[in-house]
């Protein structure tokens, strides 16, 4: 069965003229309702000084805008300074830069390449670029995996050189116009969209197809859409809206459906006995970076922040024998991994309760004998990571755990630190409800915050955090019982220990020796009987039971 489509908007390039494209996106979202996300290439900052106040305004709050939009780097030197972070990095509320180059998979299933800048040939290349080395790191993963179809959506900031070939013309010299390199990373990653800017024309190319005729089986068609600057004088077209369902949840058959106006693909030449040639492998030939490179990440670049690829590319250990079969393959971790459920660094005798997704564990050196841990059996970095099969188990053992508690006299605390961490654990500490109120808790971590000079911030109960902290988003995050959630977006120097520290102070559990973890190691005896007790006292919850 499919999803429901996302609904999408594209847009050419900004050049400061930000105001300007969140006034025509509000009037098009009040005429045609809510769209999901918008998608910036080319040049989104402009060079003049009323572009930069205009830019100051949404960066410092003063505005927002009113949709998620995920922007490219910079494409010119001039506008490098907007750009803390070329690897991506949240750069407004509601404003993410994607980064140099990358994956960005959404909790939809929704597949995005990217690519951002020109071509360069000098390595290093210069911030505002990309070489061939960057591509193929880019392609090499997904290439990798025998099961890759293609990706949703590919976003660039030139053009492909040729794409016009065996299609309609666009409106602009075709001499100078595009880069080869991006020419065949769209021949081998297979959009079903394209996108790019820079040129200053609205260019709708036909669809083309990915699949030889007679000679290999059908295959989705790719478009490719260029996209002028907004507000141009020409009123050329600078944004675009279409609605797409993630290839990976589509009916195979209306996925490969072949429109009408189909032509042969524009990157392949023919060949004199009718078969298809490939362009040069020049991407698959250029040297291959670490595997660990090649992870969507819109934090540093961090080895324990490249943990959660969005490729998918191998089936997880942590897919069990007689279960059934997984939607989705979870990723798989770089190296070791201590929470892996089938690695062998996993402490077995601390499980408590195992689901098809998602597993609970006894923390080891835990606060109280029964704080757990909620992890996904799958490598995922942090809740707005997860897939959404593993999302609805998480929320079921949150449910369960929640009860558990309840039937205790215990108010149920969870905190994430997404941070110098590689496998998401969500903690899950009981607190004894004659101790103190759930204000109180909240007012002990908001205290303790505003101490360590951090600013916690209170977030609507029925908010998804997906929606405030993008992939990659380095963030610390609790939920109380009265699903009330506080939430962090970290910085640097983050203290490591700060949610237990806050939960074992005098005014909540009053235990301040046990804040860290390794005073509170027991011996392998010790944890197997407290995992038993836990094991046992939780049976009456566990839904995987009965699963």
């Amino acid at each position: 069965m499919e999803d429901k489509p996302l609904r999408v908007l594209a847009c050419g390039d900004v050049e400061g003229r930000i105001n300007a494209l969140f006034n025509r996106v509000n009037a098009i979202q009040k005429k045609s309702g809510q769209f999901d996300l918008l998608l910036c290439v080319g040049d989104f900052f402009g060079t003049s000084p009323e572009a930069e106040s205009e830019w100051e305004t949404y960066k410092s709050g003063a505005k927002k805008a009113p949709i998620h939009t995920y922007i490219l780097g910079a494409a010119s030197q001039e506008t490098v300074k907007y750009f803390p972070n070329s690897d991506g990095c949240e750069l407004a509320d509601n404003i993410t830069c994607l980064g140099r180059r990358g994956i960005f998979t959404g909790a939809s299933g929704l597949q995005i390449a990217y690519v951002s800048g020109r071509e360069s040939q000098q390595e290093p290349a210069p911030s505002h670029c990309f070489t061939r080395k960057d591509l193929s790191t880019l392609v090499a993963p997904l290439l990798s995996n025998s099961k890759f179809r293609g990706v949703d959506i590919l976003l660039s900031s030139q053009w492909p050189r040729g794409v016009w070939q065996y299609g309609n013309s666009p409106e602009t010299d075709t001499k100078y116009c595009g880069v080869s390199t991006i020419a065949d990373l769209a021949d081998k990653l297979k959009p079903r969209y394209h996108f790019a800017g820079l040129e200053g024309v609205h260019y709708e190319r036909l669809p083309y197809r990915n699949h030889v005729v007679l000679q290999q089986n059908a295959q989705h068609v790719s478009r490719f859409i260029a996209l002028a600057a907004v507000n141009n004088p020409a009123k050329k077209k600078y944004l675009y809206a279409f609605n797409i369902v993630p290839m990976k949840t589509m009916d195979p058959t209306e996925l490969v459906k072949q429109p009408q106006d189909v032509t042969e693909n524009p990157y392949r030449k023919p060949t004199k006995d009718g078969k298809k040639e490939r362009q040069p492998p020049s991407l698959a030939d250029a040297e291959e970076e670490p595997a660990s490179q090649f992870f969507f990440d819109l934090g540093q670049n961090k080895p324990h922040h490249q943990q959660h690829q969005h490729g998918r590319k191998r089936q997880s250990d942590g897919d069990r024998p007689n279960q059934p079969k997984q939607p989705r393959k979870p990723p798989q971790p770089t190296g070791p991994c201590w929470f892996c459920l089938a690695s062998p660094e996993v402490e077995k005798h601390l499980v408590i309760s195992i689901g098809t997704h998602c597993y609970v564990a006894l923390a080891k050196g835990g606060l109280t004998p029964d704080h757990v841990l909620l992890l996904p059996i799958g490598h995922y970095q942090s809740v707005v990571d997860l897939a959404s099969e593993v999302v609805e188990e998480m929320e079921k053992y949150k449910s369960a755990v929640k009860k558990f508690c309840k039937s205790r006299g215990q108010r149920c605390v969870l905190f994430e630190r997404n941070y110098r961490s590689q496998h998401l654990q969500l903690q899950v500490v009981p607190v004894p409800m004659e101790k103190c109120s759930t204000e109180d808790i909240k007012e002990a971590f908001m205290t303790q915050a505003e101490e360590q000079q951090m600013e916690l911030m209170e977030i609507p109960a029925h908010t998804d955090l997906k929606q405030i902290a993008p992939p990659g988003t380095p963030y610390f995050y609790v939920e109380l019982d009265t699903g009330e959630k506080l939430y962090y977006r970290i910085k640097k120097n983050f203290p490591l220990q700060f949610g237990r520290e806050v939960l074992a102070s005098e005014v909540v559990l009053n235990i301040p020796m046990r804040a860290d973890w390794r005073e509170c190691k027991c011996t392998k005896e010790e944890e197997e009987d407290q995992a038993k007790k836990v094991r046992s006292d939780f049976e009456p919850f566990d839904f995987a039971i009965d699963d």
